[in-house]
């Protein structure tokens, strides 16, 4: 679901929400459109309320990205468009085999990227999440 606002017909933002668990809840939007720019809000492997492949880092962020690749294309954007990722990891162990599916998904036009390891997420069971900025090449919002 998207919504958008405008100030004398000229589109200024534009938002998606993925429908996840947390959103309206927690009052914050999976992605935002402004102009050029679409910021994408962490994503784990929570999809219909269950964190999916607790002991798979890889597998979660597989699910993360997807949820990414969606509210991209929801607002215009694709993977060639990301210029920055945050990954979260709560294992050091898991690092590498997160690095190679982030890889996997952007290694074609590598983005800037941090790797940060944390204490842990949201949910015991989430063992990473990503946050991604994108800039389309041209502003075709309006």
């Amino acid at each position: 679901m998207s919504d958008s606002g405008t100030i004398g017909g000229r589109a200024y933002r534009e938002r998606h929400s993925s429908g996840g668990l947390w959103e309206q809840e927690y009052g914050y939007s999976r992605a935002i459109r402004v102009g050029r720019q679409v910021l994408v809000a962490g994503c784990t492997s929570m999809v219909d309320g269950r964190v999916h492949y607790p002991s798979d880092p890889a597998a979660q962020l597989r699910v993360a990205i997807e949820t990414v690749l969606d509210a991209l294309a929801a607002l215009g954007a694709g993977p060639d468009d990301v210029v920055r990722t945050r990954m979260y990891v709560t294992h050091r162990r898991d690092c590498d085999a997160v690095g190679r599916v982030h890889a996997e998904y952007f290694g074609a036009t590598p983005p800037v990227a941090t790797m940060v390891i944390v204490s842990g997420l949201l949910h015991p069971d989430m063992r990473v999440e990503i946050e991604v900025d994108a800039v389309l090449a041209q502003d075709t919002s309006a």
